[in-house]
């Protein structure tokens, strides 16, 4: 009863809650550009963008939360709830730039939270810790070049957002090396081709609602 009223209490947080990170983000190295005020039209491009990233964040604390549930390892367990840390600080950062740009987040997050948190425990499951870790590889990877097409499309006096991203993607290339070393097998085409098209869809929904 525990272990569910805690996994309960992480969903409602996670999807409702205001975040607060632990890490300040800045963008002194970008400055040098020029920060011009956004038009109307770009901040809703831009608030488009980290609504997105928002609900990728929403759906990295599911899943984490899932394979750390699923494992009987202590030393996993452990592993993947440092991780999931790092990425309160995604979520929170994302949130406020949201909240600065005057976007809301996903209107469905609480869908995209449930989906990610099942994805997350049948893999580690069925495939067992080392799939779990390599589920983890594969996501953080397709992450990583999801950020990194975002550097392209953001407007590009955007330097709030392009710096949260920057750091996002740095983190989460990290958390990829993190999972390799401590395990990780590789997934089967298909599963990383299903991964891709169910970002797909999440990804475009998110964009929009």
């Amino acid at each position: 009863m525990d272990t569910l009223i805690n996994l309960v209490d992480n969903a409602l947080r996670t999807v409702f809650a205001p975040h607060r990170p632990a890490r300040d983000i800045t963008h002194a190295d970008l400055q040098a550009a020029g920060m011009q005020p956004l038009s109307d039209a770009e901040k809703k491009l831009s608030g488009a963008y980290m609504r997105v990233n928002h609900v990728g964040e929403v759906c990295a604390q599911a899943l984490y939360a899932a394979q750390a549930h699923a494992t009987q390892d202590r030393a996993l367990k452990q592993h993947l709830m440092r991780a999931s840390a790092e990425e309160t600080d995604h979520l929170a950062w994302t949130e406020h730039r949201l909240k600065e740009l005057g976007e809301h987040r996903s209107y469905l997050n609480p869908l995209w939270y449930a989906g990610a948190f099942s994805i997350g425990y049948l893999a580690a499951k069925i495939g067992g810790d080392k799939v779990s870790l390599g589920f983890v590889v594969e996501t953080e990877r397709q992450v990583e070049a999801h950020l990194e097409s975002h550097l392209s499309k953001l407007p590009a006096n955007d330097v709030a957002s392009k710096a949260i991203v920057m750091q996002m993607k740095k983190d989460e290339a990290q958390h990829a090396i993190d999972a390799q070393k401590a395990g990780a097998v590789e997934l089967p085409k298909i599963a990383s081709e299903c991964m891709r098209l169910a970002a797909k869809v999440m990804t475009t929904v998110a964009h929009r609602v």
